[in-house]
């Protein structure tokens, strides 16, 4: 799919990007992909909605769209499907899945339990905080975000968010630390 909108990215000279399509996909797409099963925790639909993103991107670009920084622009389009994909989610009980589905709930293995309690916890405590910290270290350590680009997502300057940072990693060292 993405191969058609590259080669016409690379012959189209109305485009003004510092990078090509090509690039900006190389580049991006892993990161996207990261954040979307991250949110949405089902790879198919994470697929679904960075595909949708390059296409809403490429649609912006060539109408003539300005983008200044090409990660953060990436983020925002990405965030705001997976915020309306939230809002299409229905919830099924566990019964409808069973019944309907032929959904059968399987049990972890323990050695792969263990490897991922630490993991596990340290996700649980972020999503125990308070929002502004909690949205401040996904952004840092899980999306890989720099200073510079929470700033431009959050418009909030590049010190507030270091200030920010500092103080979510030391309530986070708070909250880990065992009474």
């Amino acid at each position: 799919m993405f191969e058609n909108i590259i080669t016409q990215t690379q012959n189209d000279t109305d485009i003004k990007s510092d990078m090509s399509f090509d690039e900006i996909f190389k580049t991006y797409n892993a990161i996207l992909l990261k954040h979307a099963k991250y949110k949405i925790s089902d790879s198919d639909v994470s697929e679904d909605l960075v595909q949708e993103t390059y296409l809403k991107v490429w649609k912006y670009m060539v109408n003539g769209g300005e983008i200044k920084t090409m990660k953060t622009f990436l983020y925002q389009v990405l965030n705001n499907l997976i915020i309306d994909q939230y809002r299409k989610r229905k919830d099924y009980s566990l019964d409808f899945l069973l019944e309907d589905s032929h959904f059968e709930p399987g049990i972890d293995e323990r050695e792969k339990v263990m490897n991922q309690i630490d993991g596990r916890n340290m996700f649980k405590l972020i999503e125990e905080m308070d929002n502004p910290h909690k949205e401040i270290l996904k952004m840092r350590y899980i999306d890989d975000m720099t200073l510079e680009e929470i700033a431009l997502v959050t418009d909030k300057t590049k010190n507030n968010i270091s200030v920010s940072l500092h103080r979510a990693i030391e309530k986070l060292k708070i909250m880990s630390t065992p009474v």
